[in-house]
């Protein structure tokens, strides 16, 4: 799941250097941090923040088919 994420968001971006995503465990659920440069953060969030809601309905459709649940934080 990370790794479909990292290649989302290295592909909206202008620095793909910058990208660092990392997952962690919280109480049973992977909360994947995605960290990139601080002139990408509104592409990656995009206007009314539509492209973070398309990535997190991303996370939960995958959540229904793996069982885990995830969450997506944008740093």
């Amino acid at each position: 799941m990370e790794k479909m994420i990292e290649y989302i968001v290295r592909n909206l971006v202008n620095n793909q250097d910058a990208v660092t995503i990392e997952t962690t465990e919280d109480n049973g659920t992977n909360v994947i941090h995605v960290q990139v440069a601080e002139e990408d953060v509104g592409k990656v969030i995009g206007k009314n923040g539509k492209i973070a809601q398309s990535l997190r309905t991303i996370l939960r459709s995958a959540s229904s088919k793996t069982g885990k649940k995830y969450i997506l934080k944008i740093n």
